[in-house]
């Protein structure tokens, strides 16, 4: 592999960290604060063009790969201390509609993408649910066809974004799973209209993050045009699969972002703070810990590195994928605690952003996938152990 930077990828990190100068950790703290969508960033951030990043060309957007939109968002999450509430509030408008991409029709591909590259269309993205969470086989909301559309009933959780959407890239059940040959068959994907009167949002109060909030939604005989079903009926599964490493490679490469914003806070406050006569960072007790920690968020981004260019060169890419998110996750949550650690007393205050950074890190942990799938993944997959659920 060749580490050397393209012109490319370094006129997208100029440009996105120049831009994200204009939001400073005080933007972020007032919208986590204040539970606002960052509108004035998304503005800018569309404005300028990197919501089409990935798009291929035909479509308006710049076609280019996984690496450059992980520099951008990387670049979102840590130049300006943005974290997750930055990440999020751009994320499936860059890369969420890979679905759509790849197996949506023409005319569902002229129609939508050119309006989210704009920023004028916003998605969201519903998968999971309350009683089927990781196991997504198990998903209860359905999609029945009616005459000459489609009724959607159901109830999803924790969709990002769904206060602020005009469509929600929606997963049901089409055929029920007892009338499937595998459990996985049966599922389709809609681009489904959200703000109707039989669609119901609700916050859910959380931990972080608040500036984009996350919800229920409720389908109560939702009707579905025909053309808004992406690719073939029954294969909605398939579709978002291929989709899944791409996303834990993003959220790997933000977390090793968010790490480094969080030492760099560190590293500042240990030199400027004085206790017994001397600076706190002069102590190897503070020292070593964030010496660690750097090394540890140095070889995640290695793998980081290494699992975006798998994946932009078309080569397998699944074992990369599940250990970056891993080791990227576990070592910027314990960046961004370490941080705290070094601040004491003043690490608890809103006033130095640590604290925000170390309840934001932490849904990493979480989401996509927690850490004890990942494990049971490399278990399974790649040391050949007995599946363990």
């Amino acid at each position: 592999m060749d580490y050397t930077p393209s012109d490319d990828q370094v006129a997208i990190r100029d440009a996105v960290n120049q831009l994200m100068q204009q939001f400073p950790d005080e933007y972020w703290a007032e919208k986590d604060r204040e539970k606002q969508f960052p509108w004035e960033f998304y503005n800018a951030f569309a404005a300028a063009g990197f919501l089409g990043m990935v798009t291929p060309v035909e479509y308006g957007g710049s076609g280019l790969g996984l690496t450059e939109a992980a520099i951008a968002l990387a670049e979102v999450v840590g130049a300006s201390g943005g974290g997750l509430s930055a990440a999020t509030a751009v994320h499936v408008s860059i890369f969420g509609l890979t679905p759509v991409v790849k197996f949506g029709s023409e005319e569902m591909r002229h129609k939508y993408l050119p309006q989210v590259i704009s920023g004028d269309l916003h998605v969201c993205f519903g998968v999971t649910e309350p009683d089927a969470g990781t196991d997504t086989t198990r998903i209860k909301t359905t999609a029945q066809r009616d005459g000459n559309h489609w009724v959607v009933n159901g109830r999803k959780v924790w969709t990002s974004k769904a206060l602020e959407s005009q469509k929600c890239l929606l997963l049901t059940r089409t055929t029920p799973i007892e009338q499937c040959a595998k459990k996985s068959d049966g599922m389709t994907l809609f681009l489904v209209d959200i703000q109707r009167p039989e669609v119901t949002i609700r916050p859910i109060p959380k931990m972080g993050r608040e500036a984009v909030a996350s919800c229920e939604v409720f389908y109560d005989n939702l009707p579905v045009d025909p053309a808004d079903m992406v690719g073939e009926e029954g294969k909605g599964f398939q579709y978002l699969l291929d989709g899944l490493n791409a996303e834990r490679i993003l959220v790997a490469w933000e977390a090793v972002a968010l790490g480094r914003c969080a030492l760099r806070r560190a590293v500042t406050y240990a030199n400027d703070r004085k206790v017994f006569g001397r600076a706190i960072g002069m102590n190897q007790g503070v020292q070593f810990p964030l010496a660690e920690s750097l090394a540890k968020l140095e070889a995640a981004q290695a793998i980081c590195d290494k699992a975006a260019w798998l994946y932009d060169n078309d080569l397998p890419c699944g074992d990369l994928a599940n250990i970056a998110k891993y080791l990227a996750t576990e070592a910027g949550f314990e960046a961004c605690d370490r941080a705290v650690q070094t601040h004491g007393g003043y690490g608890y205050a809103q006033e130095y952003h640590v604290e925000r950074y170390f309840r934001e890190s932490r849904v990493w942990r979480i989401a996509p996938i927690s850490q004890n799938f990942v494990l049971s993944y490399i278990s399974e997959r790649m040391l050949h152990l007995p599946r363990s659920f």
